[in-house]
């Protein structure tokens, strides 16, 4: 089953900058968009991503979380950081408020009356590390569990999945739909690793299910997680939406952790994705950009999960 991809991006996502020289930089969505200029994905429909508003925020965060983030507006060349390793400049809110309203549209997009099946976010900040009440790990807020909670609200469906294949465990994702068996969450990440979550005995209200993979493992132990335990699991959930936190930091060169997945991984399990949407919910995908810190590998990563959402 395929159709019409869409491709939603804004050019504030290029703005936002964590501090200086920090490796979830501008770079990386200018690598993706250059990738995704390629002939071949002329076909694709293109958009500007809108502002998430605050409601749809508000499904998900508390209302002073979402204050905090969107009251912090330094001036051009100053850094605010929110915790560790993540900052906020004079565009961030901006930018995060478009990653969340990216993933909103893209919902709009294939639950809506058009011929659209699926959709790609090339969005920045990203969003599976943040918690309920508080940003973290590069990210501000959850737009992938925003994408879940607004397709449940406002196209009235009773089961979404979202399926996590960043090398980093989405812990904030995770804790969001801990006890609401109507989402499903699915995640393969490396472990020991950031942020030190996603133990297999982490299960939630039986909707939680994580695949854990050593420093080390390659394209052959992550495809085993999914086919064995992960994509079972979605099977017998049969959503009626899929959304995916497309990371690609699992892929042998990034620099941020130890797995060894290459490019014909991630366009085996975008395949299986489509294949079980196919199945369940319409068709319908809804992917999220995630982590990826190589540049190069990001592109042709990004290049490969498009090519099969295409297919």
């Amino acid at each position: 089953m395929s159709g019409p991809v869409l491709l939603l991006t804004h050019h504030a996502c290029l703005a936002h900058e964590n501090f200086p020289d920090h490796p979830e930089c501008p770079d990386r969505l200018r690598a993706v968009l250059s990738a995704l200029e390629a002939e071949e994905f002329a076909p694709l429909l293109r958009d500007v991503a809108p502002e998430a508003t605050e409601a749809q925020l508000l499904r998900v965060h508390p209302p002073a979380h979402v204050a905090a983030i969107l009251a912090v507006r330094p001036g051009p060349g100053r850094f605010v950081p929110v915790d560790g390793d993540t900052g906020m400049n004079h565009a961030s809110a901006g930018a995060a408020l478009r990653a969340a309203g990216a993933a909103v549209a893209a919902v709009d997009a294939v639950c809506g009356p058009g011929a659209v099946l699926r959709a790609f976010c090339a969005t920045r900040p990203p969003g599976h590390h943040a918690e309920p009440e508080r940003a973290m790990g590069f990210c501000f807020f959850g737009n992938a569990v925003v994408a879940a909670r607004h397709a449940q609200a406002a196209h009235g469906l009773a089961r979404v999945a979202i399926l996590d294949f960043d090398v980093h465990h989405g812990n904030g994702t995770q804790a969001m739909v801990w006890d609401d068996p109507s989402i499903l969450f699915a995640s393969s990440h490396q472990s020991p690793c950031y942020p030190g979550t996603g133990a297999e005995a982490e299960t939630g209200a039986g909707n939680v299910f994580n695949a854990t993979l050593p420093p080390g493992a390659d394209g052959a132990a992550f495809r085993a997680a999914w086919a064995e335990h992960l994509l079972p699991a979605v099977e017998r959930f049969a959503p009626e939406l899929i959304v995916v936190s497309a990371g690609f930091d699992a892929h042998a060169r990034d620099p941020l952790a130890q797995l060894r997945v290459r490019e014909a991984d991630f366009a085996w399990l975008t395949d299986e994705i489509c294949h079980l949407a196919g199945r369940h919910a319409r068709g319908r995908v809804v992917s999220l950009l995630e982590g990826g810190y190589d540049l190069s590998a990001l592109a042709s990563c990004a290049a490969v999960h498009l090519r099969a959402l295409m297919a």
